[in-house]
């Protein structure tokens, strides 16, 4: 069974209900046609209902059953927006303000998982690296005992000595592009703990 196998094994396993922000970008609309085929994810598209499923339709995908939210007719918006300010009314936060910003599917996506809506999200399809990080940071934050946010990638080397039967995990340094030796050992201990969740290596 190769890595990708295993990954797709856990997530049916596990079925965990992912927010997608970008929900009228046509290759994450392809990606949720797939994620239900498959029973991979339970996700979650974000946008306008219309301008989502016409999307779709436009894409061929087919994305009947999954759930679409419109952050301003969500039933909890404005919880969301009363949570928002107090998180970050001591950093400039207005009411108004809060409302605007989580009109923004990247900001309302990160507030789900923040307060339990949603497992997980994934963007990066038509957002910058630092626009969607940007809301997670503010909201979801880091893990307890991390200060410093890294990101990792994986590569897989066929009849490489190195790795574990050639899977490799690389911390990437550009999110904090001069980290100390505090921080690069908190990437080292991170990186482990998703070779050790994603791929099985010791």
């Amino acid at each position: 069974m190769t890595l990708l196998e295993q990954i797709k094994q856990k997530a049916q396993e596990r079925l965990k209900t992912i927010v997608l922000p970008e929900g009228t970008d046509e290759r994450i609309l392809k990606a949720v046609e797939t994620l239900m085929k498959e029973k991979i994810a339970n996700p979650i598209l974000i946008g306008e209902k219309n301008s989502v499923e016409a999307k779709a339709q436009q894409a061929g995908a087919d994305i009947g059953g999954a759930e679409i939210i419109d952050p301003a007719k969500a039933p909890y918006y404005d919880d969301f927006v009363d949570k928002f300010y107090e998180m970050r009314k001591a950093r400039g936060m207005t009411p108004d303000k809060a409302k605007e910003t989580l009109l923004n599917p990247l900001y309302f996506g990160s507030m789900m998982v923040k307060f339990g809506k949603a497992d997980g999200e994934v963007a990066g399809a038509v957002n910058t690296t630092g626009n969607v990080l940007r809301p997670a940071l503010q909201i979801i934050r880091t893990a307890p005992g991390i200060s410093a946010v890294s990101g990792a990638f994986i590569m897989i080397v066929p009849n490489s000595e190195f790795g574990d039967n050639g899977i490799m995990v690389f911390a990437d340094c550009a999110v904090t592009p001069n980290p100390t030796a505090e921080q690069l050992a908190e990437f080292a201990y991170a990186s482990a703990g998703t070779a050790s969740s994603l791929c099985d290596i010791e």
